[in-house]
């Protein structure tokens, strides 16, 4: 009766969820608040969840296009920046797993549907035109990343997640000096 249940639900829902969302729908699910007993409980807040899981987000994608540039770009410096995209943020999100395997924390298995069309889109350019696009991209996705990671080093509850953050934030700071200097060589 439960299977039966469960598969109506599901049945339901037609809309597809890309992994962010199928992660935060997990964590969801996992809150202590509400079904501790048959989840597991999650062991940190719903907003300090959601932090991890944009966070995993972010990262993830900064490693997908780092590896697109990597092969795409032009311009040197924007292929060195790619390199460091790749080795940076795949320390920091093999970090971020660690800490959310102790914490009962889901983590996106893959960039967001958002995340993705950004890279699809660049798939399709080339030459300047990909080294500027990604560029773009990066400059803001860093300025986005940065203000999550300071905000998350203010306000998070858990301990572990607060030092993550306050750890990561002057990484991402680092990332944007450098992106914003390829940024405005090119112009």
């Amino acid at each position: 009766m439960i299977a039966l249940a469960a598969y109506a639900l599901q049945g339901c829902n037609t809309t597809p969820k890309d992994a962010k969302a199928n992660a935060d729908s997990l964590n969801k699910t996992k809150d202590t608040t509400t079904n501790a007993a048959a989840t597991g409980g999650i062991a940190v807040t719903a907003d300090d969840a959601k932090f991890a899981t944009d966070a995993a987000n972010g990262g993830l994608a900064e490693v997908a296009l780092g590896k697109l540039a990597q092969t795409k770009a032009t311009n040197a410096h924007v292929k060195s920046f790619a390199d460091m995209m790749v080795t940076d943020h795949t320390k920091v999100n093999d970090e971020l797993a660690a800490i959310a395997k102790t914490k009962n924390i889901t983590l996106p298995a893959a960039p967001d549907a958002d995340h993705q069309k950004k890279l699809d889109d660049l798939s399709k350019l080339s030459g300047k035109d990909f080294d500027k696009a990604y560029v773009d991209a990066m400059v803001d996705g860093h300025k986005k990343t940065l203000d999550l990671m300071q905000m998350a080093a203010k306000d998070c509850k858990d301990a572990d997640l607060k030092a993550f953050a306050a750890k990561t934030a002057p990484v991402v700071q680092t990332h944007l000096d450098a992106i914003n200097k390829i940024h405005d060589s090119m112009k």
